[in-house]
């Protein structure tokens, strides 16, 4: 009953983080990308302080932590959210989630430069170069009908600043004692002030009435960010981050087949292609050899993702 609660968990969360870039592509059709964001942060943060509240839990009195929280309120929920918001006003919800499967070879990357990984192995190795290569064949920019452009490079940004945050998270903020949902509330909320400086530059064109976008924006808000955060907290309680990191694997297909049934998007071989180097990459950076055996490399993983 445990292995099916743990199952079902899962497959939540690949939906609700996998969905949430079908869920941007229909609220562009009635607001910013700025109005979006902030609509989709003041919902989860609502949801998660909310559940804060019920659980008594207080939020963090440390400035220094309060500093910190700030820093990943920016590269973890305002910064990234914005730029696949933006760049999915011309990028296909599928392709998006394809590129974001790039944000652990970007947190590796950061790993290696800030000296938290330092023995990077074979299998490592290899699966960054692996990485890279997919996700040079998905943008192409020798091809005409290459994905090279603002708007997919603004997804690409993106999916960096998750890698980045990551690796600052684990190293500022896994130790700092406070309930995983306490911090994941004050980010949120942190980020959603850091988007109403925003507003007087990309806030106040005129939102217009659009049923299935307001649906959208509460789903995108209160599932794929302040439950999913949540859940994700939970399942990294009960079952360990390699069952989290699981998850991440599925996000592709969720975006890829979801944007391809109700979207009416079409994706190329070389795409896909590129999507399952990405992925192979991503797998042999988790691989790590203990005695004479390989196993998975329990890492910590963070909410994403929508992600």
């Amino acid at each position: 009953m445990t292995e099916t609660k743990t199952l079902l968990r899962m497959g939540a969360l690949a939906l609700m983080w996998g969905s949430s870039f079908f869920w941007i592509k229909l609220g562009l059709h009635a607001f910013s990308p700025v109005q979006l964001v902030l609509g989709r942060l003041v919902l989860g943060a609502g949801v998660l302080l909310l559940l804060c509240l019920l659980n008594r839990h207080r939020l963090p009195s440390d400035r220094r932590l309060w500093f910190h929280l700030a820093i990943a309120g920016l590269f973890h929920c305002a910064l990234p959210f914005l730029l696949f918001a933006i760049g999915e006003q011309t990028v296909d919800s599928g392709i998006t989630g394809v590129i974001n499967a790039t944000t652990p070879l970007w947190a590796l990357l950061v790993a290696l430069l800030w000296g938290m990984e330092r023995r990077m192995g074979l299998a490592k190795g290899a699966g960054l170069v692996l990485g890279l290569a997919g996700t040079a064949l998905i943008f192409a920019p020798w091809q005409a009908s290459g994905l090279l452009s603002w708007g997919a490079l603004a997804c690409l940004a993106a999916s960096a600043s998750y890698g980045f945050v990551f690796v600052y998270e684990e190293r500022y903020l896994s130790r700092s004692g406070s309930s995983p949902i306490v911090l994941a509330g004050t980010q949120m909320l942190l980020a959603s002030g850091f988007i109403l400086l925003a507003m007087p530059v990309g806030g106040t064109t005129p939102v217009h009435f659009d049923l299935g976008a307001f649906v959208a924006v509460a789903v995108l808000g209160v599932f794929s960010t302040g439950i999913a955060f949540a859940m994700n907290y939970r399942l990294l309680e009960t079952e360990g981050a390699v069952a989290a990191s699981t998850v991440g694997y599925l996000l592709p297909v969720v975006s890829v087949l979801l944007g391809s049934l109700f979207l009416s998007e079409q994706l190329d071989l070389r795409v896909m292609a590129g999507m399952v180097i990405v992925l192979a990459g991503v797998a042999l950076t988790r691989v790590k050899r203990r005695a004479a055996h390989l196993e998975l490399e329990p890492v910590p993983v963070e909410p994403a993702p929508a992600k």
